[in-house]
């Protein structure tokens, strides 16, 4: 297998990005919404996954304060199970481990396990429920990584 690069998104991402946020969830952030988010706020971070030259997955988040929330990890349909949303997030909690977050939060389909799975694997636990959070009605769990 090539070689997987985590590496801080950039301008020229934004194509394969949007693509990606296409096809990995239901109701996706325009294009718009993730060029405002990515060059505008100062608050965001994305880091991206890239094999072979091309993105395979991303991250994005925001930091609020002394903390890291997590917006989306995407990663490719034919490249899932090859340990790229690891990679993705393990660069992240690197990340803000060396900024000294007091900690990290998402909120996660009820319904997705190998997600809630692999942030179980890296120190997140449940921490409460959103109701109907997501636009068919499903319930959000909110999960904590906390260092505190």
């Amino acid at each position: 297998m090539a070689e997987l690069i985590i590496r801080e998104a950039r301008r020229e991402d934004i194509d394969e990005i949007v693509t990606l946020e296409e096809q990995c969830f239901a109701t996706p952030w325009s294009r718009e919404s993730l060029e405002h988010d990515m060059f505008h706020n100062a608050m965001s971070g994305y880091i991206v996954a890239e094999l072979e030259n091309r993105i395979v997955g991303y991250m994005g988040f925001w930091v609020i304060v002394n903390e890291a929330h997590v917006n989306n990890v995407a990663v490719s349909p034919e490249h899932r199970r090859l340990h790229i949303g690891s990679a993705l997030i393990d660069m992240f909690l690197k990340y803000a481990d060396s900024n000294g977050f007091d900690g990290e939060t998402l909120e996660v389909r009820v319904s997705n396990s190998p997600a809630i799975g692999l942030y179980t694997k890296f120190g997140f636990e449940e921490a409460g429920v959103r109701p109907k959070y997501y636009e068919n009605g499903e319930d959000a769990l909110i999960m904590w990584r906390n260092k505190k």
